[in-house]
């Protein structure tokens, strides 16, 4: 369906921007080498309307962002911003250049083949790109954290209270360091300093993003929305401005496209009759899916409506908290399926065999389910010579170095067999063992062992 006339595809980057339009009605590709400037797009777009009608932008979401989107929509031309997870590419193209990812865009743009993302105004971009920095800044108290714990753990220092990174393990780390680190050495007191310092300025970090998204939850144009997504469990302050901001728009999703907008359904490979089913996509918004992901581990005690849960029902609108105290519960119910569910799958692997017929080691049943098979007939008595070999050999191999038993390049559970093979005759675990064959070496009666 040709909607426009003409389709302006652009390869935005920092400093030039590729241009490539294509007028639908007689097939001309124009090319334009410009500036990164909306001012150049601008013009260029004004030029194409002169001579081809209206026309259609289309560049490719990245690091330029949404400037360039704002500021064509602002003069009244028509832009999208595509997907690029989205992108119908060729199987066969092998050539990646700016110019062909501008008739790419193009030529996808002409046949509307273009998944948009939503552009999100200038506040909602600026609360995201905060609410993501708080969680850089918890990835990097982490791992600072972490440097610091196994700085201590290499030299043998470690901490035995009950909960660690509190008031009482700070002072903990005050006291290893007057009297300890600094016998150590003056590197080894540079070195704790400074991971000591990285884990007090990424705290104060982060302390100061929670403040700041704080603001937001009580005050802004994310705060009706933040309240409502904070009347369920595990979803706290931080959690419901995230979402807040990383979905933006609510109304544009139903039950069964945002769950697949979040990567949260599982992923199908179907064919005729077939049908195959694997782990989640894990497509999409990465943070909201990760942020729901740990709110749904609140599900797994009882549920009973804490203190903190009936002060954030407190602010959102009555018919809200009704809404939310139900989905709590649904919510835990359905928890508590799949966790039965998993548990029954668990125990139901075993259940095809009857607790008289597993697996045991008795004498007769050579490895095998069942019950036993009968006993062998005996076998014959054995010449004297015959008997010989076999105690001869049965003795080299008993008197043989763990070393030479290893150089044999069996595995342990060959050794295990082969000592199951060396047993006596008389011994059960003989008639149980699966020993490959050995062949047998005629060797001369030694004369050092009596017979």
């Amino acid at each position: 369906m040709f909607t426009e006339r003409t389709s302006l595809g652009l390869d935005a980057r920092a400093r030039s921007i590729k241009a490539a339009a294509i007028d639908t009605l007689t097939g001309e590709l124009i090319e334009r080498t410009m500036p990164s400037d909306a001012g150049e797009v601008m013009a260029l777009v004004a030029g194409l309307r002169a001579g081809h009608g209206d026309v259609k932008v289309t560049y490719e979401a990245g690091p330029t962002g949404f400037e360039l989107a704002r500021a064509l929509a602002e003069e009244g031309i028509a832009c999208q911003v595509a997907a690029p997870s989205k992108l119908l590419r060729p199987s066969g193209e092998r050539v990646k250049t700016d110019r062909r990812d501008a008739i790419l865009l193009a030529r996808l743009a002409r046949n509307d083949d273009i998944v948009a993302v939503r552009v999100p105004t200038r506040s909602q971009e600026g609360a995201r790109d905060l609410v993501r920095s708080r969680a850089d800044a918890r990835g990097d108290l982490m791992t600072a954290r972490h440097r610091l714990s196994k700085m201590l753990l290499r030299r043998g220092i470690v901490y035995d209270g009950a909960r660690t990174w509190t008031r009482i393990h700070d002072a903990w780390l005050r006291r290893v360091r007057r009297d300890h680190v600094i016998g150590m050495g003056p590197s080894a007191l540079a070195a704790f300093d400074d991971a000591y310092d990285t884990v007090v300025h990424a705290t104060a970090r982060r302390d100061r993003l929670d403040e700041a998204i704080a603001g937001l939850y009580h005050d802004g144009e994310l705060a009706p929305t933040a309240r409502r997504l904070a009347c369920l469990r595990g979803v706290s302050a931080l959690t419901a401005v995230s979402l807040a901001v990383e979905i933006g728009d609510w109304s544009r999703f139903k039950g069964s496209t945002i769950a697949s907008y979040l990567g949260l359904v599982p992923s199908e490979h179907s064919s005729g009759t077939s049908r195959s089913q694997g782990p989640i996509t894990k497509t999409g918004n990465t943070h909201a899916r990760r942020l729901l992901i740990e709110a749904a581990w609140h599900h797994a005690p009882a549920y009973r409506p804490s203190k903190a849960i009936r002060a954030r029902w407190a602010l959102a609108p009555a018919p809200v908290a009704e809404r939310a105290d139900a989905g709590n519960r649904r919510l835990h119910a359905r928890y508590q399926a799949l966790t039965a569910r998993r548990d029954g799958a668990r125990r139901g692997r075993h259940r095809h065999r009857p607790r008289e017929r597993r697996l045991a080691v008795v004498p007769g049943n050579h490895g095998r389910l069942g019950p036993p098979r009968p006993p062998r007939p005996a076998r014959p008595a054995r010449p004297e010579r015959l008997n010989q070999v076999r105690r001869n050999h049965d003795l080299t191999h008993q008197t043989r170095s763990p070393a030479r038993r290893g150089h044999t390049g069996r595995s342990a559970q060959g050794a295990h067999a082969h000592q199951l093979w060396a047993a006596p005759r008389g011994d059960a675990r003989l008639q149980t063992s699966r020993a490959p064959r050995r062949r047998m070496v005629m060797r001369q009666p030694d004369p050092r062992i009596s017979d």
